[in-house]
């Protein structure tokens, strides 16, 4: 009997031991979650004042001080910041510099065509040189460069604050590349040497499918291979929620030396582009736009390589000249042009595993012509003697046709001209 009673003692015992150290086991256990969870959150908070001093430094390096603020209808906040003072003059070869006037704009370059479309008269067709801004009445100074303000909103929508400012890099870069996710509605020459480019394009707002994507129509001056030496300087509209947080259409200017790795940016992103003008904001919503079935508005742009200089130079409109991207930042655009492209990008980043419904141009396809497609117009070249001439040998690319194409021609209203664009996702384009 004493053998039994032992045997069942003994885990009796082992038990009530095992329940009086439980407790003390439990709050061993919770202290231990707690202290995890308090680590967890001091990383966390470790974090974010990491970023958010970088978006102050950021902010700080990208916002000079302004001697007039202009704040817009639109939520833009215009700063007219001393010409001296933008972000392209902390370059040590431009520090100290006098900004720089054209010193010879290409010959023939205040002619044009008329603006009639195929059977349409020229009242349908007006020309766009008004930024939302303009609409307070307000002006910047003689001396200064209005310069959209970075805010911290803007910050806090980019996808990394290292490369803000730039397009996303594109690994063996092609026109008729299907896997980068960027997709194009061009015309493009490449046969001879240029030195600059002219057209008029209609201002849209397509749809945007997914906030990190954009739609942009632009002319690219480029040079080198398309391999990591790629030059190009681009101008034009683009509709970029990611980039400015809205749906408008916004002039704006891009560079890039090396493929879009590491150099370039967006108009006053980093150092660059030097802006001459009081009267045009780069990165600023334009105004008016197109109306489907209705009122056409196009702007007039034209970039050219200054032959005293070197520069890079960038009109808007009749006249008005914007600023220009100095020689040294450039390799093979330090001499000339090899290829010219005027048209549509598409960024497509697949939501939900289908192609994007982000629209090109109108977000309409080129056969549905005047007064509802998108288009170029008057597409000409700058030759080696500064002439600007039609642009010969025009070579029409889509590569995706059934979600974005392009259809060209010529007339004596238009001179050389095409229709580009389209809805993004449908029935053609899964």
């Amino acid at each position: 009997m004493a053998s039994c009673s032992s045997f069942y003692f003994v885990p009796l015992l082992l038990l009530l031991m095992l329940l009086l150290a439980s407790p003390p086991a439990t709050a061993a256990l919770a202290s231990s979650e707690s202290s995890g969870n308090a680590t967890a959150a001091t990383l966390r908070l470790g974090k974010e004042l990491r970023k958010h001093k970088r978006i102050r430094a950021l902010l700080t390096k990208l916002n000079k001080p302004a001697l007039k603020t202009i704040q817009s209808s639109d939520g833009d906040i215009i700063d007219c910041v001393p010409s001296h003072l933008q972000p392209a003059f902390d370059h040590p070869k431009l520090r100290g510099q006098k900004i720089l006037d054209p010193t010879e704009r290409p010959k023939n370059c205040n002619f044009t065509l008329g603006s009639s479309g195929s059977g349409s008269g020229s009242s349908r067709v007006g020309e766009v040189v008004v930024q939302a801004w303009h609409a307070t009445g307000e002006a910047c100074p003689e001396g200064t460069v209005p310069i959209r303000r970075t805010t911290e909103k803007d910050l806090l929508r980019a996808r990394s604050l290292r490369r803000y400012g730039r397009k996303p890099v594109r690994r063996g870069v092609r026109r008729d590349s299907t896997s980068s996710g960027h997709e194009h509605a061009v015309g493009y020459v490449n046969s001879e040497h240029y030195y600059g480019a002219k057209a008029s394009v209609n201002v849209w707002s397509p749809r945007i499918g997914d906030p990190s994507e954009f739609s942009l129509s632009q002319i690219w001056v480029i040079s080198g291979s398309f391999g990591n030496d790629l030059n190009t300087i681009e101008a034009g509209w683009q509709v970029s929620p990611e980039l400015y947080g809205d749906s408008n259409p916004r002039f704006f200017t891009y560079w890039t030396t090396d493929a879009y790795q590491e150099t370039g940016c967006y108009n006053h992103n980093c150092r660059g582009f030097v802006q001459t003008t009081n009267k045009i904001a780069v990165g600023a919503a334009i105004t008016p736009e197109s109306v489907y079935n209705g009122r056409q508005f196009d702007i007039t742009l034209m970039l050219w390589k200054d032959p005293k200089h070197g520069h890079w130079w960038l009109e808007l409109g009749p006249g008005l000249v914007v600023g220009y991207w100095p020689s040294y930042l450039f390799t093979h655009l330090a001499r000339h042009a090899n290829m010219v492209q005027f048209g549509g990008e598409v960024v497509n980043t697949r939501p939900s595993g289908s192609h994007t419904a982000t629209q090109m141009g109108s977000g309409h396809v080129p056969r549905e012509g005047f007064d509802r497609a998108a288009y170029f117009r008057n597409l000409q070249v700058v030759d080696w003697d500064n002439n600007l001439i039609p642009a010969a040998n025009l070579k029409l690319f889509a590569d995706h046709p059934g979600c974005y194409d392009i259809q060209g021609g010529s007339n004596s209203y238009w001179g050389s001209y095409f229709y580009y664009g389209g809805p993004g996702r449908n029935v053609k384009c899964p």
